[in-house]
């Protein structure tokens, strides 16, 4: 069994294709395709030729270059402005709390893991990173929603915003490379722009 054939819970794949280098029309803007499969149910794919599921998506979109580049690096940017708002959020919960210097110590050590675990925790936005958030979510739905009514901005942040959601974000939108996305609200709010 390998993962591509296993999805124990719902998620969401997406991976860029970069067409050929052949040159296009000086009026033409380079555009690449994003390719997306989804699940809402478990899956399990044993014979891929007789393999059909009523819980399995999958799509295209073609989407300019240079807008995934520039919404890319809004997302980076967010993501640095949610990290220093849990590390002066920490700051200021460790700095009401005292502990001993035993305490402290014993949180120094590094303990080995095999992959990172990115911080799952809901963040709470200030007016500033709220409103960066909503620019950069509103041009998301904007790339990614097949209805062009759809390219207003947002009111409201669609889904819990934590270190992993912004994260999984800035990954997505990376044309090097694909990503798979399972948080809850955040892989909910994707596919509803995909319909």
């Amino acid at each position: 069994d390998s993962r591509a054939a296993n999805a124990s819970n719902k998620e969401i794949n997406i991976q860029w294709y970069i067409p050929s280098l052949a040159k296009p029309s000086n009026d033409a803007e380079t555009k690449v395709l994003l390719l997306y499969a989804y699940n809402t149910k478990p899956v399990k794919i044993s014979n891929i030729k007789i393999f059909s599921s009523k819980s399995t998506f999958s799509g295209r979109l073609w989407i300019p270059l240079t807008r995934i580049i520039s919404l890319r690096e809004k997302l980076s940017n967010l993501k640095q402005q949610v990290e220093m708002l849990m590390q002066s959020s920490k700051s200021l919960s460790s700095a009401s709390e005292p502990t001993s210097f035993l305490e402290q110590s014993e949180t120094l050590k590094i303990i080995p893991s095999k992959k990172p675990q990115m911080n799952a925790a809901k963040v709470h936005l200030d007016e500033k990173t709220e409103e960066m958030a909503k620019r950069c979510l509103s041009e998301v739905r904007a790339l990614l929603s097949v209805v062009p009514a759809l390219s207003l901005p947002l009111t409201e942040i669609p889904f819990d915003v934590t270190l992993q959601s912004i994260a999984s974000l800035e990954d997505m939108f990376d044309p090097a490379n694909g990503c798979t996305i399972s948080e809850e609200s955040l892989f909910n709010w994707i596919i509803s722009l995909f319909h």
